[in-house]
């Protein structure tokens, strides 16, 4: 089975510097930017990994976790002979 972290999410306590850390130290680039009711999610991610995201989240917002993507599950019973 070939699994894939497609997203995960970090809390953050302070939106601009951890975007700053994570776009000007670690070189991600910036691939969302979002506002809602005074919270904050930023995506970023590696730009040769474009399917693989870090979501930084405001505390206050649920769940903390990160999502897997699996292209083709069998759920069909196997039988044996």
């Amino acid at each position: 089975m070939d699994i894939t972290i497609h997203a995960s999410f970090l809390p953050h306590n302070d939106p601009d510097a951890s975007q700053a850390f994570y776009r000007d130290t670690l070189g991600f680039e910036v691939r969302n930017d979002v506002g809602y009711d005074g919270m904050r999610w930023i995506t970023v991610g590696s730009a040769d990994q474009p399917g693989t995201s870090i979501v930084l989240e405001p505390p206050a917002a649920d769940p903390v976790g990160c999502r897997l993507v699996v292209p083709t599950v069998d759920f069909a019973p196997r039988r044996s002979s």
